[in-house]
């Protein structure tokens, strides 16, 4: 692959972020929650493993709501008038990234908690 390639690709990337950063209340939000919990996994000196796991699951989050978000553009696209198929396929999607959210949630209890309780 040449460079010019390669950095198209990564100019794409970046823009499609931008456009999920900038149109998406949902990614802001859990943006700033998963900048949230990066910042507090260092402040409370928290494992590499712990680290590792909680940026993997910040990254989940996240990329499960920008598939939602793309999801959500082509159905709109295919069927401007909501048809009940197209509903389903966004609830359903919209039902991963709350599963995915509430597990990620869970971890972060998991491995926060002690450390929390170790303040107090």
């Amino acid at each position: 692959m040449n460079i010019n390639r390669l950095t198209k690709s990564f100019r794409f990337a970046i823009h499609g972020l931008r456009y999920a950063f900038l149109h998406e209340r949902n990614f802001r939000i859990e943006s700033g929650v998963a900048l949230g919990v990066l910042v507090l996994s260092f402040i409370l000196e928290l494992s590499l493993l712990e680290k590792s796991i909680l940026l993997t699951m910040c990254a989940v989050v996240l990329g499960m709501e920008l598939a939602n978000t793309a999801l959500e553009r082509v159905i709109d696209m295919l069927k401007p008038r909501v048809h009940p198929y197209a509903r389903i396929v966004k609830d359903v999607m919209a039902g991963a990234v709350l599963l995915v959210s509430f597990v990620a949630l869970l971890i972060g209890v998991l491995i926060f908690l002690p450390y929390l309780l170790v303040q107090l």
